[in-house]
């Protein structure tokens, strides 16, 4: 339409996998954006970065780049507290809200695909179930194994499980919690996880990068938090007490069993996962981040709209 002029984007959201450098591109967004005159904020969408005494581990930013920029929604919950996207919702929103009445730019940068999704729109998330039926499915998942209860899964709700891969234990026994509860129900339309309806025009950019390089780069990321104390980190939150949700941080289980490799594996494998879901949403900016310079990928995400 002549004269037509899109709105330009309140929010800028990071998404990428796991090793790509979201927190270096954030923090080079920051700067140009400061250049420009404006006061920037990163907002956590993570899953795992909430928690107190898995930083390391979560890859929350460090200090220094938490000077450099400050970081929104890490590090605030003990370790055995439980956790879920719900309400992470509600504090996401109260956060990005606040930051654009104060006039100051949210960056939200997230690895966790159900957590951006929640930290930029209304989600129907489902209700928490009660806990004799998840321990119930985690006796069974510990003496059957996760292959059989997705083919439990499968035989009830077959569009269910051909989303969930085999050996994916977490979302199998959401899928079968929900679905005991009444509350699995097959998708009408469009999914809202894939949907373009945000709360506030945003600028979703997601960060991909050749997957040989990426691979190495999260090997090498693995290598740096043995050296900044991720075994100890597992170790110390293993002997004080630690939630199932907070468990479930990628490679709590492997470290503690002392299988590096496995980690890595299992990492790789997330970073996978990670870029499919990331091709799946609406309205991203596809950036190939391989080989480039942070500032110059934070460049581009300006150009690209009329911020």
């Amino acid at each position: 339409m002549e004269g037509f002029r899109p709105q330009a984007p309140e929010i800028v959201a990071l998404f990428g996998p796991t090793g790509v450098g979201k927190t270096a591109i954030a923090l080079a967004l920051a700067e140009l954006l400061r250049e420009r005159g404006e006061d920037p904020v990163a907002v956590s969408a993570d899953a795992l970065q909430v928690y107190i005494g898995l930083e390391v581990l979560t890859g929350v930013a460090s200090v220094a780049e938490r000077t450099a920029l400050e970081h929104r929604l890490v590090s605030f919950l003990p370790l055995d507290a439980t956790f879920s996207a719900g309400e992470y919702a509600g504090l996401a929103h109260a956060e990005i809200d606040a930051l654009l009445d104060a006039g100051r730019r949210p960056i939200v940068v997230g690895g966790t695909g159900l957590y951006l999704r929640a930290a930029l729109a209304e989600l129907d998330l489902r209700p928490p179930v009660p806990g004799a039926v998840r321990e119930r499915l985690l006796d069974e998942l510990a003496t059957r194994g996760a292959p059989a209860l997705h083919a439990k899964l499968a035989a009830h709700a077959e569009w269910a499980a051909a989303a969930i891969e085999p050996n994916d234990a977490h979302r199998v026994v959401r899928a079968l919690e929900l679905l005991e509860t009444g509350e699995l129900q097959p998708p009408e339309g469009e999914s809202q996880l894939w949907s373009s309806e945000l709360r506030r025009p945003t600028l979703l950019a997601g960060l991909a990068m050749e997957r040989e390089v990426l691979y190495a780069r999260i090997d090498e990321r693995v290598e740096e938090m043995l050296r900044a104390g991720a075994r100890e980190e597992v170790r110390r939150a293993q002997a004080t007490g630690i939630s199932d949700t907070a468990r479930r941080a990628l490679g709590f289980e492997e470290l503690l069993a002392g299988d590096v490799e496995a980690m890595k594996r299992h990492t790789r494998n997330y970073a996978k996962r990670q870029l499919t879901w990331m091709r799946k949403l609406s309205g991203v900016l596809l950036i190939d981040v391989t080989g480039r310079s942070a500032r110059s990928v934070a460049g581009e995400i300006l150009d690209s709209c009329a911020l």
